[in-house]
């Protein structure tokens, strides 16, 4: 699969990397992927404000990798840009100005590519 946009290759590329460890050590990633699944199931949160979280954390933590994915995972849950960039400056107010650098990139460049995939 050819890549897109650098979004779309970087899903691609965390992808491809995770098959590659799944190889490598399956009951690892078997327990791992389950344990995901049950944090992201439908509960009390809904899987949109799971996103959201998922978000913050991953603008706060400088995961660039796992910014992209819970972008995607937003938008994918009906998450606006609006309620996009309002997790953004919330997790600013905590993580400063690494976290709204990230925020105001990476994550506006996400939306804007991953739209444009849906036209």
């Amino acid at each position: 699969m050819e890549a897109r946009n650098s979004t779309e290759s970087a899903l691609i590329k965390y992808k491809e990397g995770l098959g590659i460890f799944t190889e490598k050590m399956p009951e690892f990633a078997r327990q791992f992927n389950h344990f995901t699944e049950e944090c992201f199931k439908e509960g009390v949160l809904s899987q949109k404000a799971k996103q959201l979280i998922a978000l913050g954390i991953s603008l706060h933590a400088q995961d660039e990798y796992c910014i992209i994915y819970h972008t995607k995972g937003c938008l994918d849950q009906g998450c606006s840009e609006l309620e996009i960039l309002e997790a953004v400056g919330v997790t600013a107010a905590f993580g400063g100005g690494a976290s709204m650098s990230q925020g105001v990139t990476l994550v506006q460049e996400c939306i804007q590519e991953l739209n444009r995939l849906k036209q």
